[in-house]
């Protein structure tokens, strides 16, 4: 069973995500875990925390976790994009895509379970921000920016249950 033991809300620092853009034709039986093995063998996670910076760190205390970042938008292609938010200035390795962010806020949701249920909870996540007072926004094109931030220990360690924590963040005011 799946359930959201923690909400809260983060202000996080002008930064610049760095990864690579999928999309639906992407998709094996349904899910990205295919893409994410790649990254994995490839080490490519290691080439982006290479440019992670103590400052940075200090700014942005999930600033080390491995992200799944989603976009929406009635009408358009759904994208998916795995990589990393880092320093507002770093520079993206041959081969990456990047999208900058303002400094915002965003509404966390500690989705708690098994994999792979605690997956593909991001309604669930914004309907508890919404009953919570938070407000849900959308970029200047009207498009929904939200993802799985994959936190250490809470997601790499399951509990004696074999549950693990997955925080699934959407942009608030």
């Amino acid at each position: 069973m799946v359930e959201i033991v923690k909400t809260y809300k983060q202000s996080i620092p002008a930064l610049r995500f760095i990864g690579i853009k999928y999309g639906d034709q992407d998709r094996v039986n349904g899910s990205y875990a295919a893409k994410w093995g790649e990254w994995f063998e490839s080490d490519r996670f290691n080439k982006l925390q290479s440019l992670l910076t103590n400052n940075f760190k200090d700014d942005y205390e999930d600033a080390n976790t491995n992200i799944g970042l989603m976009r929406w938008k009635e009408g358009e292609p759904f994208e998916y994009w795995i990589g990393m938010f880092l320093p507002e200035d770093a520079v993206a390795p041959e081969g990456f895509g990047y999208i900058d962010f303002q400094a915002s806020n965003l509404g966390v949701c500690w989705v708690k379970g098994s994999i792979p249920e605690v997956y593909r909870n991001e309604l669930e996540c914004a309907n508890k921000l919404s009953e919570e007072g938070h407000e849900i926004i959308k970029d200047e094109q009207e498009a929904w920016w939200f993802f799985e931030r994959y936190g250490c220990p809470r997601f790499t360690r399951p509990d004696e249950n074999g549950n693990v924590i997955l925080d699934i963040c959407h942009f608030v005011n």
